[in-house]
């Protein structure tokens, strides 16, 4: 069972560490032509456009939808943490 833990653990840490690649991302869109940076987008943007519709950007360049995104996946793996 603690063998499980950990590795549902590190499924939350490496889905937090493809959040943070998709923010730096937006400062360097050249990137957006390899492949594995399609892989990040297409399952990290479904996540954040939840709450993009609760918190659209601010004056159309402010994206706080990230830190509400890491708050949740947080509080989301708290609450597995603790049922497991």
């Amino acid at each position: 069972m603690i063998y499980f833990k950990h590795v549902i653990h590190l499924l939350f840490v490496i889905y937090t560490g493809m959040l943070f690649v998709r923010i730096a991302l937006s400062w360097v869109p050249s990137l957006y032509r390899y492949r594995i940076i399609h892989f990040i987008l297409f399952y990290t943007d479904p996540y954040l456009n939840i709450f993009r519709k609760v918190v659209p950007p601010i004056g159309g360049m402010l994206d706080l939808s990230p830190l509400l995104g890491f708050f949740f996946l947080r509080m989301l793996e708290s609450f597995v943490m603790k049922l497991l």
